[in-house]
């Protein structure tokens, strides 16, 4: 076989893979998850699948963190556009973390754990020095000069962040439904803009 065309199926692969772990990881959470189930999804067996991915961690870590990548090549250019309110743009972050939350709700702790155990790394992925120099903080300042803006940033994630990281306790103690919780973390779009609104007020 060619190189390019053997190139094109190891891609073509390795895409399979990703998209069955995607959604395995999506609907059994990560600790309930094997890698024999992600082959059976992805329909090959699970020596291909150990080929192309060591281990069920490395490829968790590698989906989240194409996703987190994402995520922030999003919402960078919303933080830095000048032709945007803050308002504005509070309500595109929120709804962003939501969203990208509803869809991987391990996200929160594999954010964690990867903080904790290697920063550099986490920093070399996510461009968060652009975002404390962006349009989004100048406004802030503005606004409440007499407060650091990384408080209200800090607030935004926290806000949309931690709800997803008690969703397993709310279920437990029957709080929530998994169905309630989403029509919960939905509501927050909303709110979560409201908040920091009344947060900005001096």
């Amino acid at each position: 076989m060619a190189k390019s065309k053997r190139e094109a199926v190891d891609k073509t692969t390795e895409q399979k893979i990703k998209e069955a772990a995607q959604q395995v990881f999506t609907q059994k959470g990560y600790a309930a998850t094997r890698t024999r189930d992600i082959a059976e999804a992805a329909g090959i067996n699970l020596a291909l699948l150990n080929y192309y991915f060591r281990s069920k961690e490395k490829l968790f870590e590698i989906i989240m963190m194409e996703k987190l990548a994402r995520f922030f090549g999003t919402v960078a250019p919303l933080f830095d556009d000048p032709s945007t309110t803050l308002d504005q743009k509070i309500s595109a972050v929120a709804e962003g973390y939501i969203d990208m939350l509803l869809q991987s709700p391990d996200l929160p702790l594999f954010v964690l754990s990867e903080i904790r155990a290697n920063p550099e790394r986490f920093l070399s992925k996510i461009p968060l020095a652009k975002v404390l120099e962006s349009d989004f903080f100048r406004q802030l300042k503005t606004i409440r000069p007499d407060l650091h803006p990384v408080h209200f940033m800090m607030n935004i994630v926290s806000l949309s962040v931690f709800p997803f990281i008690m969703k397993p306790v709310l279920e437990s103690a029957g709080i929530v439904t998994p169905k309630t919780f989403e029509t919960i973390a939905r509501e927050r779009k909303k709110l979560i803009p409201q908040w920091i609104s009344a947060m900005l007020k001096p």
